[in-house]
């Protein structure tokens, strides 16, 4: 059973002198495991493939922290804006920050609240009722879908829960436990994501649109410090190369929770999927891209 990467060591691999140089990268992450696995990919693949020996991550806690810290210089990117529910965070960060016009992820999102299958007659937040009083168990605050939840959801169909706030991946363990017991779980889910391949359940459909567009399909974006194409054409490249669909995103999350769960480093799970022909084939462009970015 996977569950999700709780802490990513934030290390200084060795490499030799080569695109990157000496210079320092740093990408700012929330614990969201596509965040996980989108950012620790571009780390291996600078490090390993174009030279640098500085690449570091920096763990937010909140939303709104991941994107004040690149607003404010101490991390270079953050690779999981979801727009439009983070706009409000880029406008308030105004021109300190550059979004990324091409997304990252391609496909569709989903995003909402969450039950198992087993939980028969629950297909909107409304039939919630009939298991009240209970609790949703949702993710760090600060995500619009949380305040949504908590503001409008909940008073509009006259619900008596509790919304709690969580980390990620305190979430998903608390899922693996209520999902191997079949006991009720209502919690806040989202694709892509690995617990939609390891986890039979629906999102409950919201016929009173208290969640507005929060729950609307997104696109996700990279956003960078202002200045930082200019400062590295390189890394800068790479990352704006990334393009990843949902069943690369999936199958990396799942090698990174496997080498995690055997003790293992989060870069072997990257490791572990670059050595598959056809995601090392889906890596290449992003390369090249790289290194046209250093000739100039």
């Amino acid at each position: 059973m996977f569950v999700g990467v709780v802490l990513v060591a934030l290390v200084v691999l060795p490499a030799g002198c080569g695109l990157g140089g000496l210079k320092q990268v740093t990408l700012g992450y929330l614990a969201w495991d596509e965040n996980v696995a989108n950012s620790n990919l571009v780390r291996v693949l600078l490090e390993e493939d174009l030279g640098y020996e500085n690449v570091q991550l920096k763990r937010a806690e909140k939303v709104p922290e991941v994107f004040r810290g690149v607003a404010e210089g101490e991390t270079d990117v953050f690779m999981d804006a979801w727009m439009p529910n983070h706009r409000q965070y880029v406008d308030r960060a105004g021109s300190r920050v550059e979004v990324h016009r091409e997304p990252w992820y391609e496909g569709e999102t989903v995003f909402g609240v969450a039950v198992p299958r087993y939980m028969e007659g629950i297909d909107s937040i409304g039939d919630l009722k009939s298991t009240e009083p209970g609790m949703i168990t949702g993710i760090e605050p600060g995500a619009v879908l949380m305040e949504k939840i908590s503001r409008n959801a909940l008073p509009r169909y006259d619900l008596d829960f509790r919304l709690v706030e969580a980390s990620t991946p305190a979430m998903l363990v608390e899922l693996q436990k209520a999902y191997a017991m079949r006991e009720p779980f209502v919690f806040v889910a989202w694709s892509p994501h690995w617990m939609n391949l390891e986890y039979d359940f629906r999102y409950l459909e919201d016929p009173k649109n208290a969640l507005g567009t929060a729950d609307d399909p997104q696109t996700l974006h990279t956003v960078a410090r202002e200045g930082f194409a200019e400062d590295d054409p390189v890394a800068h490249a790479l990352i704006s190369a990334v393009r990843l669909d949902a069943t690369q995103v999936g199958s990396l999350e799942v090698a990174i929770n496997e080498a995690v769960d055997e003790e293992r480093e989060v870069d072997d799970g990257v490791r572990d999927w670059l050595e598959e022909s056809e995601n090392r084939d889906a890596v290449r462009p992003w390369i090249e891209a790289a290194r046209r970015a250093e000739e100039g």
